[in-house]
């Protein structure tokens, strides 16, 4: 009877994702709860950006601590609204819209390394080499992807000096520099990311398609 169990688990992780099924769930559930706990305060600070309540009053108090806690994130936004001629009270709702797209990014993230793992484990337990190095390439593809997004993102609302745009430029320009010499960008708007993107996404549902059938 016990080996039975035990031989049934053995052949759910084998045919069944687990991380993908199991700790995946638990992390989206993570993230989600911190993007509800994000819209909250981003909406708190949105009306009381409009409603401008008396600073010495328990709602001005209680006003203050809200935009001392969710100034790390709107600050930077403010100052590039205002630096534009465009109203800054609206830079809560940017940064939420933000962190909303940052979020999804995130568990697209920890889906593609997930989904890379346990297709490596899946090609090693059933001795398919094509497996391995298709969950590999795929994980690899889908996490640079997912880089580049990362740092166009960065590029909109940090300075160029900032530490984690440099190295995300680090890893990512090896790539698009060759794009961007071929495609130069029109004024403002460099299109070489575009292309690129495009193309890793296309080699993704290759290396799927052919090696992850």
């Amino acid at each position: 009877m016990l080996e039975t169990v035990f031989f049934a688990f053995f052949q759910a992780i084998k045919n069944v994702g687990i991380l993908e099924t199991y700790l995946y769930p638990v992390i989206r559930g993570f993230v989600v709860f911190c993007v509800m706990v994000v819209i909250l305060l981003m909406v708190l600070r949105l009306i009381f950006n409009y409603t401008d309540p008396n600073p010495f009053g328990l709602i001005g108090r209680f006003s203050f601590r809200i935009k001392k806690l969710t100034d790390k994130f709107v600050y930077p936004i403010a100052r590039f609204l205002g630096e534009r001629r465009i109203d800054t009270r609206i830079a809560p709702l940017i940064a939420l819209l933000g962190f909303i797209v940052v979020a999804y990014f995130t568990l697209q993230l920890f889906f593609y390394f997930f989904f890379a793992i346990d297709n490596v484990i899946f090609g090693i337990q059933n001795a398919s080499i094509t497996r391995v190095v298709g969950g590999i390439l795929f994980g690899f593809l889908g996490i640079y992807s997912l880089l580049i997004i990362f740092r166009i993102i960065l590029s909109w609302i940090v300075s160029h000096m900032n530490k984690a745009l440099m190295f995300l430029s680090r890893l990512t320009d090896p790539v698009l520099e060759p794009f961007r010499r071929l495609i130069p960008p029109l004024g403002m708007f460099d299109l070489s990311p575009i292309i690129v993107l495009i193309l890793l996404n296309f080699l993704q549902m290759a290396v799927a398609g052919v090696l992850l059938r």
